[in-house]
């Protein structure tokens, strides 16, 4: 071809022309080894107030495969305008660890290859070899486990083939990448491997392609998964490893049937205090030569653990522990057990990458949290306990101490949010113990009679002591179920909830404990675009939302400092059950002491409310929206002018829009704050420049006063009218793009082609509407 002709391709034509047939000619299976145009994130969920959009997504030009699941090389692609290098730093960016981690970064115009190579099996690190020249399949899988150091039945294992049910589903990358690491660190002889993934990435779902792939080649033979909630073990079995079909059972009833190959257990019921009640024991130390132990931070890493016991009896076994929460304690350390994590993916790496759902925090600060609460002398409670005379605070309210018009206020406070965006809004309130859940389950009742009338399931409490409650989880987190609506609780919910629909998460529970805390924002993480769940809220009256300013809410092993090892031992950690506690439910008091104090004849009120959001650097912008607006615009534009400038000068006005919601800048909130219908350009003039607002109507006005309609026809008038007035009712971004010419009013003036012939063609339109910008702009200052 002739280079000038070669030159006027597309990009899309160099990789048609050239680069796909360059590949198949070197052993490139086009269908199985090559795939093009890979989105591998769903872009990050923008919150703008109530309404939500993506970001961009990361795409690679082309993925090379050793076989599906193994890749080994990105390659981008660039037209032949560029060099054939040009794409390389892109490259780099997708195949680096931190993304999809292949030894093989490719760059190419249609007229080469330059070739990374972070193998250093080839003699340069990066070098160009012609179109004619690429290495085939076995050439670069075979320098691949030279760098891994895998031969023998250690690469039969790696090249085990993933599960596929024919439906097309596909590990995600960073699934991929903690499945791989897992397959090849035991393959090369690791005995205990440990992954941390957030809660929501799909952990089950990579144990079950790392112990698949292990079982089918032989490797391990005998599976144990543990888990210590009935409903995690249920759930893996019926959803995740349902492929295992009848090889599969659960350890039940204390009975150890051993004909099977998958064997599912919860940690109690396979041991407890007595030693008939030990049933892994039946078990030789060396039938099982893969235990993975799901939820791994709860206790069981732990020496002096019951659980432990069972990690130590099949010793011999490899051990893979999955966890959201790696626990790092001067009791318990994970590392210290498992080693350090093969493989981390953060909350704030699925949240950038669009798989886990932000949020956005209510703080409501009550008075007699904030100001403590005394009895006066001699006051008695409601059962006429006289009450301890000194000063209550925050870490008593609900615990030594019930303040009833408290719990009252905190569910009118619920009531009255859900009723302004949607009262069947899938909602969790997490509660100090039973007796709490229970009490705000009824204040709930009393706010919603309407609600509860039509169904009396639209609250409930699920508490490990409740087996009617218990019975509703499953309906609760059922998308397609309207009812349980709001549930109670207090620790049963705090993990194995796979609740994707939840919109509002309720934090009246004190929470000193950072695994605890990550594994309750856990529960409204996850993402289900069917239902519309992008993001969610948190709406939090004890102040736990300050754990989200710790370095350590999303960085390395935590030290959990408040942890007390009595407590892990008797408390919640190692059962399916909540902890009573104090009050109905618990263990009777020593004789003469009063559990809790029941207060009716107060006054609480709400102090204060801030809302604060999920910012693009994965922290919550605490400071105002006015101040954080103004700071992230003038780093951008120092002044108006430059600001104007920018903004007159941009054929897209959505495009400057855009760039400013990916910063954090969050205009709908800003308008409902600032109180006035103001568009993007009016909010950062007046936020950030100090200048008079104009509201979107009074700038349509002015335009109207001027006669800029009389150059054009009666038709063409009529266009421009009708898009002034969209612009007055929605402002600039809805009539930039060309979907507005297909809606009414426009519609009845005629189909998009038709209305575009007015002006004499699409560029002619595009000119009117930029001028109609223009003039809507004119009196900016």
């Amino acid at each position: 071809m002739d280079p000038s002709e070669k030159r006027s391709l597309s990009e899309r034509d160099i990789c048609t022309k050239f680069i796909t047939p360059a590949l198949e000619q070197s052993g490139w299976d086009v269908l199985t080894q090559v795939r093009e145009e890979v989105t591998f994130t769903d872009g990050r969920v923008i919150v703008k107030g109530k309404s939500t959009s993506r970001g961009p997504r990361k795409r690679a030009d082309y993925v090379l495969y050793f076989k599906p699941g193994l890749p080994l090389a990105v390659v981008e692609a660039k037209d032949n305008r560029h060099s054939c290098s040009a794409g390389m730093q892109q490259a780099l960016s997708y195949a680096h660890e931190d993304c999809l981690d292949v030894p093989f970064a490719i760059s190419s115009n249609g007229d080469g290859f330059v070739i990374h190579d972070r193998t250093g099996t080839f003699p340069k690190k990066e070098f160009e070899v012609p179109l004619n020249s690429f290495p085939s399949p076995d050439d670069l899988w075979g320098r691949y486990l030279s760098w891994k150091k895998l031969d023998g039945q250690a690469k039969s294992i790696v090249q085990q083939n993933f599960y596929e049910d024919g439906s097309g589903k596909a590990p995600r990358y960073y699934q991929l990448k903690a499945i791989n690491r897992s397959v090849e660190a035991i393959a090369g002889g690791k005995q205990r491997v440990l992954l941390v993934m957030a809660t929501g990435t799909g952990k089950t779902y990579t144990a079950f392609q790392i112990i698949w792939r292990l079982w089918k080649s032989g490797a391990r033979k005998r599976i144990l998964f543990l888990a210590d909630r009935n409903i995690l073990v249920d759930q893996t079995k019926t959803n995740d490893f349902k492929p295992f079909g009848g090889a599969m059972t659960k350890i039940r009833n204390r009975k150890a049937d051993k004909s099977f190959e998958i064997f599912l257990s919860l940690y109690q019921a396979i041991t407890g205090p007595e030693e008939a009640d030990k049933v892994y024991k039946e078990f030789s130390p060396d039938f099982f030569d893969l235990i993975v132990i799901d939820e791994c931070h709860r206790g069981s890493a732990k020496d002096d653990s019951a659980w432990r016991e069972i990690l130590d009896y099949f010793q011999s076994a490899t051990q893979v522990g999955l966890t959201a929460t790696p626990k790092e304690t001067e009791y318990v350390s994970n590392s210290h057990y498992f080693g350090d994590p093969i493989y981390t993916y953060s909350l704030r790496q699925g949240i950038d990458d669009g798989f886990l759902a932000p949020y956005k925090v209510l703080r409501v600060d009550l008075d007699k949290d904030l100001q403590g609460w005394r009895p006066t002398k001699g006051q008695t409670d409601k059962h006429g306990n006289l009450i301890e005379d000194r000063i209550y605070n925050q870490r008593d309210f609900d615990r030594s101490l019930v303040i009833e018009p408290r719990t009252e206020l905190v569910a009118k406070r619920v009531t009255q949010f859900l009723a302004a965006t949607n009262p069947y809004d899938k909602t969790i309130i997490f509660c100090e113990d039973i007796d709490h859940a229970e009490r705000m389950r009824q204040a709930i009742v009393n706010c919603n009679p309407d609600l509860v009338s039509e169904d009396s399931r639209y609250v409930v409490r699920i508490t490990g002591d409740n087996a009617e409650g218990k019975a509703q989880l499953d309906f609760f987190i059922d998308p397609e179920q309207r009812y349980p609506v709001i549930a109670t609780t207090s620790k049963l919910m705090t993990t194995g909830v796979d609740a994707k629909t939840c919109r509002l998460i309720v934090l009246d529970q004190r929470i000193q404990s950072m695994t605890e805390f990550k594994q309750i924002i856990g529960r409204g993480t996850r993402i289900d675009e069917d239902y519309g769940k992008l993001f969610f809220t948190i709406m939090d009256f004890k102040r736990a939302t300050e754990l989200f300013a710790d370095p350590d809410f999303d960085g390395d092993p935590i030290p959990d400092e408040n942890y007390d090892p009595e407590v892990e031992k008797n408390g919640v950690s190692g059962g399916d059950d909540d902890e009573p506690g104090p009050g109905p439910g618990g263990d009777d008091p020593p004789p003469g002491e009063v559990k809790r104090y029941y207060v009716r004849d107060t006054e609480v009120s709400v102090v204060a409310e801030r809302v604060q959001y999920y910012g693009p650097d994965g922290k919550l912008i605490t400071e105002s929206l006015r101040d954080y607006t103004k700071k992230k615009v003038m780093s951008r534009f120092a002044s108006l002018d430059e600001f104007l400038q920018t903004w007159n000068a941009s054929a897209k006005k959505a495009a400057v829009v855009a760039e400013f919601e990916e910063q954090g800048v969050l205009f709908e909130a800003l308008a409902d704050e600032v109180g006035k219908d103001l568009d993007p350009f009016d909010l950062l003039c007046h936020v950030v420049y100090g200048q008079p607002p104009k509201t979107r109507r009074e700038r349509a006005d002015e335009v109207k006063k001027r006669d800029y309609f009389a150059k054009y026809g009666e038709q063409a008038r009529q266009v421009l009218e009708a898009l002034l007035e969209k612009y007055a009712n929605q402002g600039i971004l809805s009539i930039e793009s060309m979907e507005v010419l297909k809606v009414d009013p426009l519609d009845e003036i005629g189909t998009p082609v038709e209305i575009i012939k007015l002006f004499g063609g699409k560029q002619q339109y595009l000119a009117a509407l930029g001028e109609l910008e223009l003039l809507l702009y004119a009196t900016a200052t």
